[in-house]
């Protein structure tokens, strides 16, 4: 079976504006590079909610607890062979972040109203016949699944108030390390 990892979509006030954070990853290692949400694999004996929070401490120094939870979007089978659980998190004042130099390059931040807009979710055809979804959140950010597929979600439930599933969503050939 696939191996479980949990990732934290945490929605934050950032100068004044509702966002979430994301992070790219750092340029060596598990998926270099990538942009991703907070968290990684299960360890022994912890559930998708307890790996995803102590991630997001461990990789960008903000502690939440189950209180901060608000619910989960759906699993998401990865190429990579991990089955992910996105755990959405509010935070009424995460103070400073701390990132990890080991595991992220960079924290970035994307306002709700820029992930509700019609021009966010961006299908391009493939040669097989079926679409790859870019999340646009600005000029050349352009985030893919599984990140991309979980924010699409989010968007989708969350914001505009329309059921969603992201299974079976494609992922480039380069997210699969």
């Amino acid at each position: 079976g696939l191996r479980r990892a949990g990732v934290v979509l945490c929605a934050v006030e950032h100068g004044g504006v509702p966002s979430v954070i994301l992070i790219k990853r750092a340029y060596r290692g598990r998926n270099a590079g990538q942009w991703g949400l907070p968290g990684g694999r299960l360890e022994d004996g912890e559930t998708e909610e307890e790996a995803a929070l102590r991630e997001l401490h461990e990789e960008i120094g903000l502690a939440a607890g189950p209180a901060d939870v608000l619910g989960r979007l759906d699993d998401f089978p990865a190429s990579s062979g991990f089955a992910i659980t996105p755990i959405v998190v509010a935070l009424r004042d995460p103070g400073p972040l701390a990132p990890s130099p080991d595991e992220v390059h960079s924290v970035h931040y994307t306002s709700l109203r820029r992930l509700a807009d019609d021009d966010t979710p961006h299908w391009v055809p493939q040669p097989d016949g079926g679409s790859l979804l870019q999340m646009r959140l600005g000029p050349r950010w352009r985030v893919h699944a599984p990140t991309g597929a979980m924010l699409w979600q989010f968007r989708e439930v969350v914001l505009l108030g329309r059921p969603a599933r992201v299974a079976g969503f494609a992922q480039p050939d380069w997210t699969r390390n």
